[in-house]
């Protein structure tokens, strides 16, 4: 009996948007409402920010593999704009190369599990309503066509 063996190599890219379609999946299953690439007030893009169903902004940063995660060690300055923070990677990242602090989530196309609960850091009542405010505008204008990532 031959049996063939195809070896199939997913791209960096395609695995981003798998584990970001999966996180956000997770999310949504969660309460959440996700947008994926949102720029923030710093200048920071977020791979995925939700708005929970009490109000809630939880950012998650999707790494797709080991040099992604070594070469973007930004994500501590996304915390000044969530309650709470979580890296989402795929399911044969090594885990233990993360930090332990922010929250973790493992995704791939079809959903994910959260593997670690992220940490809830209230936001300022200020800082809450203006960045639910700009949230609630960004998703408006994607609604109705307008293509921006901009927090305003």
């Amino acid at each position: 009996m031959d049996v063939a063996v195809t070896v199939v190599s997913v791209s960096r890219p395609e695995t981003t948007a798998s584990v970001t379609r999966g996180a956000a999946r997770l999310l949504t299953a969660l309460g959440y409402a996700p947008l994926a690439e949102v720029t923030l007030p710093n200048g920071r893009r977020a791979d995925l920010m939700a708005l929970g169903p009490k109000g809630q902004i939880f950012i998650v940063e999707v790494k797709s593999c080991v040099d992604d995660f070594r070469v973007d060690q930004k994500w501590q300055e996304y915390e000044p704009y969530c309650d709470a923070f979580a890296f989402a990677v795929p399911p044969e990242f090594p885990r233990e190369i993360l930090p332990q602090e922010p929250g973790l989530i493992v995704a791939d196309g079809f959903g994910g599990a959260v593997l670690r609960e992220a940490p809830a850091v209230a936001l300022a009542g200020a800082r809450r309503k203006a960045l639910t405010l700009a949230f609630g505008r960004l998703a408006a204008m994607r609604a109705a066509g307008v293509q921006t990532n901009l927090l305003e």
